[in-house]
């Protein structure tokens, strides 16, 4: 996946006519690339703030075996030219068989110049600040660069941003950028570029087929008789790209094929209560279930708030529709809130559409800058609850003894090694042994080498509890495991041979 080209302004057409229609005073209605540096500077110290954050969560053994720790394990399978498989899902799991991403194999030529675990990271940081320029280069043509400073800002710093970036790693770091210069495309009315930008979408996760078709269907709808055709031809070969991942190819891989594939992604068991319950537990699901419980309205709030509702506006918010629906249909209840990547894909949808919503009003002047100082204010009142204000807390940038504690320890086992370790030991060791999750019940029994962090927060303590991890210890050690180190709540032990 390659960043936005350096010529996006370029690239991008005048402002279309029409009764919002105007011109940037400053650019002409085009654009200067010599007065566009802040645009570049601004994603470079997105990039940069985004990177500091995840890797230091990383440094700090607050990144997760689910998923930054399957994930280097799958890109390492693609550099050393294999399919991809994790331990921490199974032993030999095929990845493949749980989510369809082939896209992540464009991660494996970096990965063999850093076969380190944080190239993901870093990877993440690039891809999402690459998705501000598409932004930024839109909101000035049709705003001003008043406008595209404080939008591509406010969107740098969302909440929705924020919460990804500072979750592990995920595959739909690809997507956000090809987003933004799809819908960049849409709203300029370049609708072969947004459908050429929108199409690689379902190569980055099986679900955004459905995203791709919802793309069709909105450039059929305001590209005219002539972009109907191919409006309606993206969208069917989002549909038919969708159905083949989920009904052919993830099932093919997946050990359990097509059932197993399905029971593996519905932890909540909707729909197995027998034939009456189920029934009516799934007709729940997708209609009162979609607004209960609260949180799923809260989350949506929360999506609009920083637009100020105004992204509703435009036809380009019901691109978030999919990947809301099956968020707040699935009976998952992670996928309800606000935490962890699962905004990352409506934050792009909902600026743009932020964007396009009034260039049609034709917002100008005063009314302008209410909206824009609105949309500061909430992403401001936000910022403190998420991910990104931990750069200005001191406490974090403070160095903990225990991690070079930790350190050592893992530095004992040799490469190649068969691991069960914490959960946040396991991406520490994923890019250089065969390190599967301790406690949880798949992992690969018996290994060589278990090291468990017993001062773990309780915030953090997964799959374990406690309790349960000091007898599943006790229980290695009668099984033969000898103590190699303890010290400052790290234990590691090793099979006796």
């Amino acid at each position: 996946m390659q960043a936005p080209p350096s010529d996006v302004a370029a690239t991008l057409p005048p402002q279309q006519s029409g009764p919002a229609g105007r011109k940037d005073p400053e650019s002409g209605g085009r654009g200067h690339p010599a007065k566009a540096w802040w645009i570049w500077a601004l994603a470079g110290a997105l990039f940069l703030a985004y990177a500091l954050l995840s890797v230091g969560i990383h440094d700090r053994l607050l990144s997760h075996s689910f998923d930054l720790g399957i994930f280097v394990q799958v890109v390492s399978s693609y550099a050393d030219g294999h399919l991809p498989v994790s331990e921490i899902k199974g032993p030999g799991f095929p990845v493949l068989g749980d989510h369809f991403s082939p896209v992540l194999a464009l991660v494996a030529p970096l990965y063999w110049l850093w076969p380190s675990v944080k190239v993901l990271l870093v990877v993440q940081a690039a891809l999402v600040a690459a998705s501000v320029p598409p932004l930024a280069f839109w909101a000035r043509r049709t705003l001003g660069s008043p406008a595209a400073v404080v939008i591509s800002a406010c969107y740098g710093l969302s909440w929705g941003i924020a919460s990804a970036v500072g979750f592990d790693f995920h595959e739909w770091a690809f997507a956000v950028p090809l987003l933004t210069c799809s819908l960049a495309a849409l709203g300029s009315g370049r609708m072969r570029a947004a459908a050429c930008w929108a199409l690689p979408l379902v190569l980055v996760k099986e679900d955004l087929g459905l995203t791709v078709a919802v793309v069709g269907l909105v450039i059929a709808w305001r590209g005219g008789r002539e972009a109907r055709r191919l409006g309606f031809a993206t969208a069917a070969a989002g549909l038919a790209a969708a159905a083949l991942s989920v009904l052919v190819l993830v099932p093919a891989f997946h050990p359990g094929g097509l059932h197993g594939y399905f029971a593996s992604h519905n932890p909540g068991g909707v729909g197995q209560g027998g034939p009456g319950g189920g029934a009516l537990e799934l007709l729940h699901q997708v209609t009162l279930g979609l607004i209960t419980p609260q949180e799923k309205v809260t989350t949506l709030l929360l999506v609009l708030a920083p637009t100020l509702f105004l992204a509703l506006r435009s036809p380009l918010a019901l691109i978030a529709l999919p990947t809301l629906l099956w968020r707040f249909g699935s009976s998952y209840a992670p996928h309800w809130g606000t935490g962890y990547h699962y905004s990352m894909l409506v934050m792009p949808v909902v600026f743009m559409a932020f964007v396009d919503a009034l260039h049609r009003r034709g917002a100008s002047g005063r009314s302008l800058y209410r909206y824009l100082a609105g949309c500061a204010a909430v992403t401001l009142l936000l910022l403190p609850h998420y991910p990104l204000w931990q750069l200005v807390q001191p406490a974090n940038w403070r160095t903990d003894p225990r991690l070079a504690v930790a350190e050592g320890m893992m530095a004992e086992i040799p490469d190649g090694a068969t691991v069960q370790a914490s959960d946040g030991l396991v991406p520490h060791l994923a890019d250089r042994t065969s390190v599967s999750l301790y406690g949880w019940a798949d992992s690969r029994p018996d290994p060589a080498w278990i090291m468990v962090d017993t001062w773990v927060a309780p915030q953090y303590r997964w799959p374990l509890s406690s309790i349960a991890e000091q007898i599943a210890l006790a229980e290695a050690r009668a099984k033969g495991y000898r103590t190699a180190a303890q010290r400052d709540g790290f234990v590691l032990l090793n099979r006796g041979s």
